[in-house]
């Protein structure tokens, strides 16, 4: 295991919609430290996917996550749990030529998890962002998390994953995020 670095980062936002955060044991937390992690991508250039799981049922991606995110971010409809799936998102993350996606989301026991271990089983360094994942219950979340685990996936929290990208306090863009977090 090594830690996450800026030049080989990919984020992927998993399914952070309106029907979906409202049902989300820990929305208001989850919403907020999704917003600080879009929000870093976009100050340190990381190149960022989003999926949206059945958008007419569920609703798209929050706004407030949609305006943090980088401006050159790749949205993509899903019905399938993994987003691997989706041969268009497949396709995307393999020619992004990144080797550690960076991912966070919703539902964590299901298309968060499914998703990290395919990538995982590509070779792929998947990290997941703890605190910015969630289900409608937290039994669900805690047993998503486990499963991961067990499947070699690193499970890090908002913090950690910004301050490996920036390494120390000499970063450029240190001051800009360190802001994200006060």
């Amino acid at each position: 295991m090594s830690l996450i670095n800026i030049n080989d980062s990919l984020l992927l936002v998993i399914d952070v919609q309106t029907k979906l955060l409202n049902v989300a044991f820990n929305n208001y937390s989850i919403l907020k430290k999704s917003i600080i992690m879009a929000k870093a991508a976009s100050v340190l250039e990381i190149p960022a996917i989003v999926t949206e799981q059945y958008p007419v049922g569920l609703g798209s991606t929050s706004n407030e996550l949609i305006e943090a995110l980088p401006k050159d971010a790749r949205y993509f409809e899903k019905n399938t749990f993994s987003a691997l799936d989706n041969l268009e998102i497949a396709e995307l993350i393999r020619t992004a030529r990144k080797k550690q996606i960076i991912l966070f989301g919703i539902e964590t026991h299901i298309c968060v998890s499914q998703t990290a271990i395919a990538l995982t089983e590509l070779g792929y360094d998947v990290y997941v962002i703890s605190d910015a994942c969630s289900s409608r219950a937290e039994v669900e979340y805690i047993a998503g998390i486990e499963r991961m685990k067990e499947h070699g996936v690193h499970i890090i929290t908002t913090e950690i994953a910004l301050f490996e990208w920036l390494k120390g306090s000499k970063h450029p863009k240190f001051k800009e995020i360190q802001n994200l977090i006060k």
